[in-house]
């Protein structure tokens, strides 16, 4: 059994995907960003960076000790490793897998995090960090669009790079961009949206986030945008 520590966000939304994906028996535990739970001192003892998602192995691979994992990617990348799945096998598309994990966490994340945060949640629209952090956004669904011209998944068969660069084209109109100019990425992302582990992924724990609805009040902004 895996213990996920979660919140439905993006992040949140990569590793309840794998899992489905993986069919790994798995278990939600509540991480509400918005009530402050990152900040718990039983979170930061398996996520120091009080970001979630993390998880904890119950039943690792080498029967020992539950094993803890923090950071999307490198939790992605772990349940390929523990289960032999969702990295290719050959070493050249293998390589360029993890290439483009790495692209996502340093790149279309951040990125795309700070033209939502700008464009939606700042208290002051700053137009300088808009525009840069929007226009850096749709450089990178090109960068992205122009990949997927000519194979059917970012590293030829489907991967644990897909799997951590879909939820974030997802969130697409937060990030005020749009497929109408990017067919390969539409193709995609509809190709993977009727997936049915997709679908169970992004409905995982919707529960949790039913007293945002509204919208975010000023504890959530706290907690979300602030310091504790």
């Amino acid at each position: 059994m895996i213990d996920l520590h979660y919140f439905p966000t993006p992040n949140g939304w990569k590793v309840s995907i794998a899992l489905e994906e993986l069919g790994l028996p798995y278990r939600i535990v509540s991480c509400n960003i918005a009530r402050g739970e990152q900040f718990e001192p039983a979170f930061l003892a398996i996520s120091p960076n009080n970001r979630m998602p993390a998880i904890v192995d119950h039943e690792p691979s080498d029967g020992g000790e539950p094993i803890s994992v923090f950071e999307s990617g490198a939790i992605l990348h772990y349940l390929a490793e523990k289960t032999g799945r969702l990295l290719p096998e050959d070493p050249r598309r293998r390589v360029q897998a993890i290439e483009w994990m790495y692209w996502q966490m340093a790149n279309q994340g951040p990125m795309c995090g700070q033209a939502g945060h700008f464009r939606n949640y700042a208290p002051e629209k700053i137009p300088y960090a808009i525009e840069r952090y929007t226009r850096e956004a749709r450089r990178l669904y090109g960068v992205l669009d122009q990949r997927l011209a000519d194979r059917p998944y970012i590293a030829f068969e489907f991967s644990m790079a897909d799997i951590l660069c879909w939820p974030w084209v997802h969130m697409r109109d937060h990030h005020g961009q749009t497929l109408d100019d990017r067919p390969h990425l539409r193709r995609w992302y509809e190709e993977l949206l009727a997936r049915p582990a997709f679908v169970r992924g992004l409905e995982a724990g919707r529960e949790l986030a039913s007293d945002m609805a509204g919208g975010l009040d000023e504890e959530a902004k706290r907690n979300l945008f602030g310091t504790k």
